[in-house]
């Protein structure tokens, strides 16, 4: 019987593609600048470029339409369409139909098209290299981006697009300085390989590199370094349990162009409805995490025979035993305070509805919304308590 695995056939303009861009950036962008060298004008405008272009992914490509984190004016979304089909990553409606497949079905080698327990090469290139049964294009669940004008629009002339939005920019500025070479170089090719790999590095490093702070249901990771080559996504751990957040830096020091980007555009008229997940939610599941990583540390046998060894039998059980009580009495709280969160949450959402619905506002009515947030900010506070506590018995315990 023999074990020789028969491999999907090679998707070549993807492989061709890559390999082509790869090799130019790596030879013939270092004897350019050693035999005639770069100006600073030339890194300026790959820098602009490439931001325009990671940031199309990003915003538009990723929080836009694969989440609907936000609805942005017909003008942003044009702009994303454009920049996005510069960066050479397929049409708004393949990538947004894979990636929200990838969400659903994230880990799972079968469903999953860029599964990181398939190994870091598959998830970060592999992937897009070979005709694979789990990446077949299967729109069934992009029936909202169908209906776009739009995403349709850049579909059905994406590689025509694609082509000019490559070629055109550094042409423009080649013909105006005469430096076609340069600009060739690094604003088209070296700019395309960045973009390539920085966005890459979300499916595969994000999945092996990085903190597990809100769930450890998945393989996704929190990691700053990441986030900033690009544009905000390395905070990916937050963004697989809250993936319909416009944020992924969620703390106002977490590097986030992509959030500040779609703030700004608010402000602008550009974007509205923004999702922000509420703070206890994100909380509540830190405080969860938390509760888990002190359960797994009772239960491994190096770290209890570290205890045992310092306390001594009789002490370390005593001391379990508290520990474990501490445990399971902010594990019941968590239970408690998450209920009634929800409770008067739902209270909140439906006062809001019927004040909206009235054309006058009672005094009572502004009195019971004023009350119910006041109850809920209460509870927002009770949870950041207890994530102090249990962060507090996590640190005795290391």
């Amino acid at each position: 019987m023999s074990n020789n695995i028969i491999k999907p056939n090679i998707v070549w303009p993807t492989a061709l593609l890559l390999s082509i861009t790869a090799l130019i950036a790596l030879i013939a962008v270092p004897w350019y600048q050693i035999a005639v060298g770069f100006e600073w004008t030339h890194w300026l405008a790959f820098l602009l470029f490439a931001a325009s272009n990671g940031l199309a992914i990003t915003a538009g490509y990723h929080r836009l339409w694969a989440h609907n984190a936000y609805k942005a004016h017909p003008v942003m979304r044009f702009l994303l369409a454009l920049f996005g089909a510069a960066s050479f990553q397929n049409s708004i409606l393949v990538w947004c139909s894979q990636h929200r497949r990838h969400h659903r079905h994230v880990d799972d080698n079968e469903k999953d098209p860029y599964s990181a327990n398939l190994g870091l090469w598959f998830s970060h290139i592999g992937w897009m290299l070979r005709k694979y049964e789990n990446g077949v294009d299967d729109f069934s669940n992009a029936k909202d981006l169908q209906r776009d004008k739009i995403v349709m629009w850049q579909h059905k002339y994406y590689y025509f697009i694609a082509l000019i939005m490559n070629i055109a920019p550094p042409l423009i500025l080649g013909a105006i300085t005469g430096q076609y070479l340069a600009y060739f170089l690094l604003m088209g090719v070296l700019r395309l390989v960045y973009s390539h790999h920085t966005t890459f590095f979300v499916n595969s490093l994000a999945h092996y590199w990085g903190k597990k702070p809100y769930s450890n249901e998945n393989s996704a990771r929190d990691n700053g370094f990441i986030a900033l080559l690009t544009y905000g996504e390395g905070y990916h751990n937050y963004h697989h349990i809250f993936q319909n957040d416009y944020r992924n830096g969620i703390r106002w020091f977490h590097f986030d162009p992509t959030k500040w980007l779609i703030k700004t555009s608010s402000w602008l008229g550009l974007s509205s409805d923004l999702r922000v997940t509420p703070q206890f939610k994100i909380r509540q599941a830190m405080v969860a995490r938390q509760l888990e990583i002190a359960r797994e540390k009772l239960t491994n046998p190096t770290f209890i025979n570290a205890i045992k060894m310092r306390l001594g039998s009789i002490e370390y059980i005593h001391w379990r035993t508290a520990l474990e009580k501490q445990i399971d009495h902010e594990h019941k709280q968590l239970t408690e305070l998450l209920n009634e969160w929800k409770t008067i949450h739902s209270q909140w959402v439906l006062a809001k509805r019927e004040q909206l619905a009235e054309a006058s506002q009672s005094m009572q009515a502004s009195l019971d919304l004023h009350n119910l947030k006041h109850q809920l900010k209460a509870l927002e506070f009770s949870m950041k308590q207890q994530y102090r506590r249990v962060s507090y018995v996590n640190g005795v315990l290391s």
